[in-house]
């Protein structure tokens, strides 16, 4: 994707090989600032404090990581420190233990002296087969927003959540892949952009990568959506997954759920964009997922610009009311219409990811 007509990607490795570059996506929509990880810990804390987010770009920060880490100290045991620090960073995309366990697996075998650079090389891969995942995601749905343009003759109007864009990817985006690839194809669509409280990730970073990419769209208060499904102004909907179980069964942002209700409710195709890697075959149904729970801040404060375009924080409740704040929530797989991966359109049950994925390891 583009920033100001220069192809830019979410991560990046520096020129030196010596540490790897992030957009800082707390800072977003308000500032674009680039900041570059130098070390184990640099990675840690960007994927905890979500400077990046979005599943697959945990993974590729979390390889990214394991390289910063062999570039410290290459020795078996800190392989398995780094590993296992990146790992209790958030737990409920499944793209960060499969991203560890690829690198490790990579790594172990070598000699110590072999690693530095089987790392580096190893993480790029992930980043590049990311791309190669989400391009094709994004083919496979431009065939859906493509068939209801020619059946309805006007902009088709996509609702999504959250945000499943580039900056959720290394580049495409899962669930925005295919509106970019409608729109660069010149087929009219418009998007409904979902808030998402508490953390605003629709708003925030959803909007300002539509903005700049120069799709319509319109940001919507969560609350919203089922009024505007009612209405007919929503011909599908959209969403990302941190995390898919092997039933079809999809965890992904907090009011996801809500989203699926209110469009089976009203016949609107309810859609899940996600590449392979967010697949986890080792969990039978949803309700197994784990769901982060995150700091209640996040929900009793939000950040935004004053008059004079400065950041301020500012308590959006009484000082003496507790919060609670799930990151995630699971929809079964009975309200998904169809989830769009790289390898098609398949339907949300176990035997067809089964015959798409026949190589998986299934416990």
């Amino acid at each position: 994707m583009r920033i100001d007509g220069q192809p830019t990607r979410t991560i990046a490795p520096l020129e030196d090989g010596r540490g790897v570059r992030i957009i800082d996506q707390t800072l977003l929509p308000h500032r674009l600032e680039l900041r570059v990880l130098r070390s184990l810990e640099d990675a840690a804390e960007a994927i905890s404090a979500m400077r990046v987010r979005g599943a697959p770009l945990i993974g590729a920060t979390a390889a990214y990581g394991v390289a910063l880490a062999m570039q410290e100290d290459a020795s078996e045991t800190h392989l398995e420190i780094a590993c296992a620090r990146l790992l209790a960073t958030r737990p409920t995309a499944v793209n960060l233990p499969w991203a560890l366990e690829r690198m490790q697996r990579t790594l172990a075998p070598l000699a110590p002296t072999a690693r530095r650079e089987a790392a580096w090389q190893e993480a790029a891969a992930i980043c590049e087969e990311d791309v190669a995942l989400n391009a094709a995601i994004g083919r496979h749905g431009l065939t859906l927003i493509a068939a209801l343009h020619r059946k309805q003759g006007q902009p088709v109007q996509v609702m999504t959540h959250c945000n499943a864009g580039w900056l959720a990817t290394v580049d495409w985006g899962t669930a925005l892949a295919p509106v970019y690839m409608a729109h660069d194809a010149g087929i009219p669509v418009h998007v409904w952009v979902s808030e998402t409280r508490p953390r605003n990730q629709g708003a925030a970073l959803t909007a300002w990568e539509l903005a700049r990419h120069g799709v319509p769209h319109a940001v919507i208060a969560d609350n919203a959506a089922g009024h505007l499904m009612q209405r007919g102004d929503v011909d599908l909907v959209i969403v990302g997954a941190d995390r898919v179980a092997a039933n079809g069964d999809v965890a992904n942002k907090i009011g996801t759920y809500l989203k699926a209700l209110a469009a089976r409710d009203n016949g609107v195709p309810f859609y899940v964009a996600v590449p392979g890697p967010s697949i986890d075959w080792r969990l039978d149904e949803g309700r197994a997922i784990p769901i982060e729970v995150r700091a209640p801040r996040e929900v009793t404060h939000v950040t935004g610009v004053d008059a004079e375009d400065k950041l301020r924080e500012v308590r959006l409740t009484p000082a003496s009311s507790d919060a609670l704040n799930p990151a995630f929530d699971v929809t079964p797989a009975r309200l998904v219409t169809g989830l769009i991966t790289e390898r098609g359109v398949l339907v949300a049950q176990k035997a067809a990811l089964r015959q798409a994925y026949p190589e998986a390891e299934c416990p």
